[in-house]
């Protein structure tokens, strides 16, 4: 197995969505059955490419990293990495005499939600920056052939409704939210209505922007208080939305929301 064909293979997962964990053997003591720098991917099926010396060693590895992605993937656990020292007589069942050490870290978990209403130019440039990271991304829309222009993967979830606000209960919780539709005419009203959410109980997004300008912002501030919503939610979302960079191409636009995506999470991973 060659370097290039294992990124290859990393590269083909990431795009299409999959999670998997990179065993990795970072160590070895006496005779072992593969040397250090040997390589496996795992995905919730088996293996998926390389390997770690096959037989007790590799199976005992597959275990481990089947194991720590169904941990994380079911929230039983945060940390995606493990780190094994085997004894392969005492540990394995093995008799070589050996020990090997082993790395494992997992990718592409998705647990990153982001949420975008809105399939237009600036939603769709956004969108093919943030399918090549490790995240989750719905897009919701009123317009059919709009999300079809949407990037087929599995990390890109297309939703088409009749009405943006039918789409408020399909949002996760955690999810960084984005208003990026047609105009205030449409996005006014999502907000509202995810303020209403708020009012009743609803556990706030973690990341709430509207794209816009600061004009823009203050006439959401007076939809708030036509709409009877308390006065602190004109601090609960972000108008405009991303760093201070670029132009107002969508394409520049989309980096610069990506950034504060990116900021806000580390962040928050930061806090908690």
């Amino acid at each position: 197995m060659t370097l290039a064909a294992f990124y290859q293979r990393v590269d083909e997962l990431l795009s299409a969505g999959e999670s998997f964990v990179v065993a990795t053997i970072v160590d070895t003591i006496g005779s072992v059955p593969q040397m250090t720098g040997a390589r496996m991917i795992v995905t919730a099926e088996g293996r998926n490419f390389g390997t770690v010396g096959g037989g007790k060693v590799e199976n005992r590895a597959l275990e481990e990293s089947k194991k720590l992605l169904s941990e994380l993937l079911n929230g039983s656990s945060a940390d995606k990495q493990r780190f094994f020292n085997w004894n392969l007589e005492q540990d394995i069942g093995m008799t070589c005499g050996g020990s090997v050490k082993v790395y494992l870290e997992a990718h592409n978990l998705g647990q990153w939600h982001i949420t975008v209403f809105g399939a237009g130019h600036c939603a769709t440039a956004l969108i093919h920056l943030l399918v090549r990271l490790d995240c989750k991304i719905t897009c919701i829309d009123t317009r059919a052939e709009w999300l079809d222009r949407l990037p087929d993967s599995r990390r890109v979830h297309k939703v088409l409704v009749g009405s943006y606000r039918d789409g408020i209960e399909r949002v996760s919780r955690d999810a960084f939210v984005l208003l990026l539709t047609m105009g205030h005419s449409s996005d006014s009203p999502i907000l509202m209505e995810i303020f209403r959410g708020y009012h009743s109980g609803r556990k706030p997004f973690p990341y709430l922007g509207v794209i816009g300008s600061k004009a823009k912002a203050v006439r959401l501030h007076q939809d708030i208080a036509a709409a009877g919503l308390p006065e602190e939610y004109n601090e609960a979302f972000l108008c405009p939305v991303g760093l201070p960079l670029g132009n107002n191409e969508p394409e520049e636009i989309a980096v610069s929301i990506a950034a504060q995506l990116l900021q806000c999470r580390d962040n928050l991973s930061i806090k908690d």
